[in-house]
């Protein structure tokens, strides 16, 4: 048998975090998947992206008069879109939906191609006006555009992928499209499902049930979701109702988890439903040249002084801490940064969770906290939690700031500028936490519950710190809180103030550490050798065998 070449692969997701300058993204999701592209043109793997153009970026924010947070449209430059010529057209809610397809090669990425229903002419522009617009129709509007749009898309440019990579549930109409293909030449459904399960690879991301979306099937029959598929056919595939994570893992031959916990958690979760794929781990990772700082970069690279290094970093980032709130931090005070999405499992207060021990080291500015963050613009809990934090810095005005508009720019200046990484989820609800590994890439250390990646990163007092001990029971945010309180007093306030040289020696284990276990690189080279070569490798088997067979 010939050697089996690079399989050809189409990865699907709703945004993708290529840039600052091109926000349709909204966090974590999208930058991994804009670091994915990326690493994909480094090692010249044969992979587009496909996905959608976002009309109103994910929205600008900033703290109004009460320290709340309001949001503005966000516009952006649209100069390097291709415009590929191509439109398909599928019908959504009884109505012909044209969507245009772009084309950008412009951030160091293999090919996106990005759908689009906002045009001039257009009276479908509402379907991509907003990244995970809340109302039920927008939403499985968007999905249909994504999955069956972007299969129809890639059919209409004369690419031939061998991989469907479904990242997410919010991709998966594409499976029922490529079902409907075959159901359109002959095929039995029985059949048709069982081939395109060989095709599709699913990565699920979040154990947090609010991420795994369900929907109606009256509303999908409604929006045509279904694509002529028949409901009890349907509902084998994503039950009833209609989950988006059930059907992805129904439809593919193979999935995985974004860290070895994740993929542990991932298998509790969804045992109960059979047919579905089996769920291997795949820890998520980072775009080093995106990511790491190109003076840590060097200096790690010659064996260097990274603390000078880093403290011309930190300067960096307290110039632009001073710019944008007024707050000149001390650059020689322990600095901890905290950045997320606002989510309540994140539990970005649990650091002033006890006030009596907290508040001395605020007040005489033995820490100094740095929180960024951004809620969903319908979001209100998420508004409430980055007005919170936004309190604690109008409390303590000269140790602790909340920098606004949180995106690519600030993550990069936070991950490369703080001393410490603080990352405080409700374990086991952090699927990965990429922000971890950027921080880890350029010795800033991590101080953080053992949840998403950290489990397989930490070496405790080596690579960075570690609290609560990966306890899950009652009363987990005080076991936390109280083991953060005695790490950060008795190992991280004492090695940062009386040991630089066990501080540099850390570092330089932690940028080791995240340059060989959890760069993009490393995480698509088992995307290949782990999910999509062996699919595509047992197709060309079957093919050969009943070529062989059909001689004889």
């Amino acid at each position: 048998m010939a050697a089996v070449p690079q399989p050809k692969v189409a990865f699907f997701c709703m945004e993708y975090g290529l840039d600052e300058a091109f926000p349709i993204y909204s966090g974590g999701l999208g930058v991994l998947a804009g670091d994915i592209l990326k690493t994909a043109r480094d090692l010249n793997l044969p992979m587009v992206g496909v996905g959608i153009l976002w009309s109103e970026g994910y929205s600008d924010q900033f703290l109004d008069q009460h320290g709340f947070p309001q949001h503005c449209r966000q516009t952006y430059d649209r100069s390097h879109l291709e415009d590929t010529g191509v439109t398909v057209n599928l019908w959504i809610r009884g109505e012909d939906v044209t969507c245009k397809v772009w084309k950008t090669e412009a951030f160091g990425n293999v090919p996106l191609y990005l759908l689009d229903t906002d045009f001039p002419g257009s009276h479908h522009g509402w379907i991509t006006r907003q990244l995970y617009a809340s109302p039920a129709q927008e939403r499985v509007a968007a999905e249909m555009v994504l999955g069956i749009g972007g299969v129809r898309a890639l059919d209409k440019l004369g690419l031939t992928p061998d991989i469907y990579h479904l990242n997410e549930g919010h991709a998966v109409f594409a499976g029922l499209e490529l079902i409907r293909q075959k159901l359109s030449r002959g095929l039995s459904f029985e059949h048709a499902w069982e081939e395109t399960r060989q095709q599709i690879v699913f990565t699920t991301h979040t154990p947090v049930m609010a991420g795994n979306e369900e929907h109606n099937h009256g509303l999908l029959r409604h929006m045509g979701a279904w694509v002529g598929l028949e409901y009890d056919q349907a509902a084998r595939i994503g039950g009833d109702p209609f989950n988006m994570t059930v059907a992805g893992l129904r439809l593919s031959y193979i999935s995985n988890g974004v860290s070895s916990l994740h993929g542990a958690t991932a298998r509790a979760m969804w045992r109960g439903n059979p047919g579905t794929a089996p769920i291997i781990s795949i820890t998520n990772g980072v775009h080093v040249e995106t990511w790491q700082n190109k003076l840590i970069q060097q200096t790690y690279n010659v064996q260097g002084n990274l603390w000078k290094a880093h403290l011309q970093v930190k300067k960096k980032l307290l110039e632009e801490v001073e710019n944008r709130t007024g707050v000149a931090l001390d650059l020689d005070a322990l600095t901890i940064g905290f950045a997320r999405r606002a989510a309540a499992y994140k539990r970005s207060g649990l650091i002033f969770h006890r006030p009596h021990v907290i508040e001395p080291l605020l007040k005489n500015r033995t820490i100094q906290l740095v929180f960024s963050g951004k809620a969903h613009p319908e979001d209100d809990w998420g508004k409430q939690i980055v007005a919170n934090i936004a309190e604690m810095a109008y409390k303590f005005p000269d140790s602790v700031v909340f920098l606004e508009n949180y995106n690519m720019a600030l993550g990069r200046l936070l991950t490369s500028g703080c001393d410490v990484w603080l990352n405080t989820p409700q374990r086991p609800l952090e699927a990965s936490g990429t922000s971890g590994m950027k921080a880890a890439l350029n010795g800033v250390l991590n101080l953080s519950v053992l949840d998403g990646w950290w489990p397989e990163g930490c070496l405790h007092g080596v690579t960075g710190w570690q609290f609560g001990g990966g306890y899950e029971g009652p009363e987990q945010t005080m076991v936390d809180a109280l083991s953060l309180y005695e790490v950060l007093l008795e190992e991280v306030i004492p090695t940062y103030y009386e040991d630089k040289a066990r501080w540099q020696e850390m570092m330089r284990a932690s940028i080791s550490m995240a340059m060989h276990r959890f760069s993009t690189k490393h995480m698509l080279t088992l995307y290949y050798n782990l999910m999509y070569q062996p699919s595509t490798t047992l197709r060309k088997i079957k093919h050969d065998v009943l070529a062989a067979a059909a001689i004889q």
